[in-house]
């Protein structure tokens, strides 16, 4: 691969710029209106077609250039309900409205800016070296990823029936790993994800006189210890699962008893009959923890998000990992494990019959990260997605993750190359 595919001085600069400003203006799923618009005014400097409002806030532009294959490139734009805590000079203040109606703060907590900003600069790059590939590219802005339903959003919007059906799906992920490094899986990459509202109810009263009341708090603290028995005594040892509360909310006052308390339960899994095995336990062990409290009425059980396991078409991963090592050299390209983290990237795939190829790149000092491996402190000093304390290093962040998305497409894309 030629190093004409790495940005210029001016292109990076634009990048960083365009990084700052999604960073300091974040936007929740399916509210990413500013995002939207500024994505859609930096690609109309492009000889593509470019259409906003799919799927919501979904933003597609479409690089046309003679025969040959239709090649998707997707990254995702929303931000996390999280407070930042990075420090940076752009980071983010703003503020959105969460489903329930209460205002919370928002971040790019889980590098979609900089998914973002390096699908545009890779767009740039192919509108710049037509003579190098032949065939149209299909860039896919999506939102709300971390609802997992963008997807889902836009293929209902007739994102395929519209721009046409691709030949593959390719996409990335920034990661805390090294800056500068890709990772890359085949098969089953990420776990499915569920999600679930439970709310308990119980018979409120005053604190002195818990004998005439139904705690649901003390339902719902036996049902969060309870679950945790699931991975450790249900599923076989030898596949991966996942159960986390996160969410649990009771009571408004320390001498009054509730009379419910509502949770939020995720759970991660690979195989199908695991991840039904999750969803069936977590049912059994609400209600019987309801039942054996007395509970005054059955729990409310709402399934609410689910992302698919992302999986890797071995043939087509293969085939775009031996670009990248050709392109980066084989120390900057490592396997790595699956991971349990989600992702709604291969609903698209899935729609259509076609292969996905999704990798990670890293975002973080590489100096910092291989301290902290060396200290063996890896997990307690280097901040994760999600994390309010996570924010990719720009550099050289931006530009591999533009070479990189850039090799891929042309790995795939016919014509010289």
């Amino acid at each position: 691969m030629s190093e004409t595919s790495a940005p210029s001085a001016e292109q990076v600069e634009r990048l960083h710029a365009f990084y700052r400003d999604l960073h300091e203006h974040p936007e929740l799923s399916f509210a990413e209106h500013r995002t939207a618009q500024c994505i859609a005014e930096r690609l109309a400097g492009l000889d593509a077609e470019v259409t906003t409002g799919i799927g919501g806030t979904g933003v597609v532009a479409v690089l046309r250039n003679g025969d040959g294959p239709l090649v998707m490139l997707r990254a995702d734009i929303d931000a996390l309900p999280v407070a930042e805590a990075t420090g940076l000079p752009y980071a983010s203040t703003a503020t959105g409205t969460g489903p329930d109606g209460a205002e919370v703060p928002v971040m790019h907590a889980c590098g979609h800016d900089m998914h973002a900003t390096c699908l545009l600069g890779t767009l740039e790059q192919l509108d710049a070296r037509r003579a190098d590939w032949s065939g149209t590219v299909l860039g896919v802005f999506q939102p709300a990823e971390e609802l997992a339903k963008g997807a889902e959003a836009m293929l209902a919007d007739g994102l395929f029936d519209r721009f046409g059906t691709p030949e593959i799906v390719l996409g990335q992920h920034v990661a805390p790993l090294p800056a500068g490094v890709l990772g890359h899986g085949s098969g089953p990459t990420m776990a499915s994800s569920d999600s679930v509202r439970v709310r308990v109810f119980g018979r409120g009263g005053h604190g002195s006189r818990p004998d005439t009341t139904v705690d649901p708090v003390v339902l719902a603290s036996s049902i969060v210890l309870r679950l945790q028995g699931i991975v450790a005594r249900e599923v076989t040892p030898t596949e991966t699962a996942v159960v986390t509360v996160g969410k649990l909310v009771a009571g408004t006052k320390d001498n009054i008893i509730p009379d419910q308390a509502e949770l939020g339960i995720n759970l991660r899994a690979y195989l199908p009959e695991v991840r039904a095995q999750l969803r069936a336990a977590v049912e059994r062990i609400v209600r019987g923890e309801c039942e054996i409290s007395g509970a005054p009425k059955a729990p409310e059980i709402e399934w609410t998000v689910s992302a698919p396991v992302t999986v890797n078409d071995p043939e087509a991963a293969a085939r775009t990992v031996a670009a990248f090592t050709e392109r980066f050299g084989a120390e900057r390209v490592m396997p790595m494990p699956t991971v349990t983290a989600s992702e709604d990237v291969g609903v698209f795939g899935a729609a259509a019959s076609i292969p996905t190829v999704f990798w990670f790149w890293g975002g973080l000092d590489p100096e910092r990260v291989m301290t902290a491996f060396a200290q063996g402190r890896f997990e307690k000093d280097i901040p994760s997605n999600h994390s309010p304390e996570f924010a990719p290093v720009p550099e050289p962040t931006i530009v591999t993750g533009v070479q990189a998305l850039t090799t891929a497409a042309l790995t795939w894309l016919g014509g010289a190359r």
